[in-house]
């Protein structure tokens, strides 16, 4: 377990170094790097990004809007950034609902990093399902002359009359972790301000400077213009690899990330079903102490049973002889003769004569009475 737990790690960090190099790479290219900001007041954004991640991973990715760009943007979070002028949409896991998206804003005065409840804060949002999609999610952003609208997949999430941004701000890209951290990888960040002008910011190449010599020696040649052509063309294609290949390492590195969690969890589960196991034998060998126990106390009764038992034999041999005998005894001895039987019938008979003789003698011997 402790080798499984160790792979996990590492590739853990592995998976999060990846995605933060990914990370960085979007954002240093986006209009916070470049100090580019949207000089026009109508205008429209486009994020495409997939998340993945375990069944409760967490984060959030924030799109920014600000007045003064990086300087201003000093943490990747709503909830540890201070005071900002400008507009923050939040995607992240609040209410529990699988997802949503939330918009924030601030002019500047309200420290967001000091303030007890900065959920209270959103002035609107919707549920948006994004975790583990397989496919990238979109993300629209307009600003109209009459209304702010924000859009998710094609369909709207929240809009309002309310709300004007100004002009000449600063696009922007962040992302933070949580304890079970979800991977966020950006594919496209466009700015459209009107029709025909369309800037992708993840594929703009920094200024450079030309040297002396170069600015001294008047408009540049065709071929001149060629070759810049071609060198940015080939620098587009190879970062265009590079950011493919990135996305690959990040998704080969996530199935290798999954697949080691799912051996963790089977391994645990297994370690658990062995712990009970071994719980169970526990018992049961002590179960089987116990009934040896009493199976050798019962052994030693044994003889004593055996003796208790011849014992009782003997009583019972010896008591039906003696009542049989005693009995005889009895029965012989108590038992009256037939002698005695008949003189008593006889003088029993005598008495009865006698008294009738008596008796009539007397009923003669009486007056007699007549009528």
């Amino acid at each position: 377990m402790q080798h499984l737990n160790h792979v996990s790690t590492l590739l853990l960090r592995m998976s999060l170094v990846a995605a933060l190099v990914y990370g960085q790479y979007i954002i240093e290219s986006s209009s916070f790097g470049h100090g580019e900001n949207v000089p026009q007041s109508e205008w429209t954004a486009e994020l495409e990004f997939r998340a993945t991640g375990g069944d409760r991973g967490g984060g959030n990715l924030q799109i920014w809007y600000t007045k003064e760009g990086r300087p201003q943007v000093e943490t990747p979070s709503i909830y540890t950034i201070g005071a900002f002028d400008g507009l923050a949409l939040v995607v992240d896991m609040y209410g529990g609902k699988g997802g949503s998206i939330r918009g924030f804003m601030n002019d500047g005065s309200t420290d967001y990093k000091s303030h007890h409840a900065v959920d209270s804060l959103a002035f609107g949002h919707c549920d948006f399902s994004y975790r583990n999609l397989g496919r990238p999610s979109r993300v629209q952003i307009k600003q109209l002359a009459g209304s702010f609208e924000v859009g998710v997949n094609g369909k709207e999430c929240f809009s309002t009359d309310k709300i004007k941004l100004p002009s000449g701000y600063y696009f922007g890209i962040s992302a933070a972790s949580a304890d079970n951290p979800d991977s966020f990888e950006v594919y496209k960040f466009l700015t459209s301000t009107a029709p025909g002008i369309t800037r992708e910011l993840p594929r703009r190449d920094p200024p450079t400077q030309q040297p002396p010599s170069a600015m001294n020696q008047g408009p540049p040649s065709d071929d001149q213009g060629s070759r810049h052509t071609a060198s940015d063309a080939q620098f587009a294609v190879q970062l265009t690899d590079l950011q493919t290949r990135l996305q690959t390492l990040s998704q080969s590195l996530d199935n290798v990330f999954r697949e080691v969690q799912q051996l963790a969890s089977k391994s645990e589960t297994r370690h658990q079903d062995l712990a009970n196991k071994a719980t169970s034998n526990e018992q049961l060998s002590a179960m089987n102490k116990r009934i040896q126990s009493i199976e050798n106390t019962l052994q030693g009764y044994s003889g004593q049973f055996s003796s208790i038992q011849s014992i009782l034999k003997d009583s019972h041999s010896t008591l039906n002889e003696g009542l049989s005998q005693h009995m005889t005894h009895i029965i012989s001895t108590k038992t009256p003769r037939m002698s005695s039987f008949i003189v008593v019938v006889i003088v029993f008979q005598l008495l009865l004569a006698g008294c009738y003789v008596l008796y009539k003698r007397r009923r003669a011997n009486g007056p007699k009475k007549y009528l």
